[in-house]
């Protein structure tokens, strides 16, 4: 799901904005989206809101499959300053998994997946204190486990 490629800790971001494009360009420099899913991505959020919040700190930026993803694909920024996208009940945000899927039914799945790992209370601030992208993968490792 996450390769050390996919993950950036610590990242600065202004606002949102920055903060969803750290997060796609690793989807593009990972070859699963073109460079425009991450204009999709906050084209989204600009005509839908801030609906991507979907959990105390943490967004999940994504975009509609024909908006150029390639393939499956997932990139997780932590940043090195919350910033606020507008959702009253969980901003502001630190933790951003963008994620790319091909066709409907993948991005079902994406979300599945991702909705597993969002239940746990300890997530995000494992995260948060993560000094690197392998303490990260292994921590997500062992969490699949259980």
């Amino acid at each position: 799901m996450f390769t050390p490629e996919t993950i950036a800790l610590r990242v600065p971001a202004t606002d949102w904005e920055e903060a969803v494009r750290a997060a796609g360009q690793l989807l593009v420099a990972n070859g699963a989206a073109e460079p425009r899913y991450i204009d999709g991505m906050i084209r989204t959020v600009r005509e839908l809101g801030p609906y991507i919040v979907i959990a105390p700190g943490v967004a999940l930026p994504h975009a509609r499959p024909e908006e150029g993803a390639l393939r499956e694909g997932y990139a997780l920024v932590t940043l090195a300053q919350p910033v606020t996208f507008g959702n009253p009940d969980n901003d502001p945000v630190q933790v951003v998994i963008a994620f790319c899927a091909p066709d409907a039914s993948a991005h079902l799945e994406s979300l599945r997946v991702l909705a597993k790992y969002l239940e746990r209370t300890d997530f995000v601030p494992r995260l948060l204190a993560a000094k690197s992208a392998e303490e990260v993968l292994l921590y997500l490792a062992t969490d699949a486990q259980n």
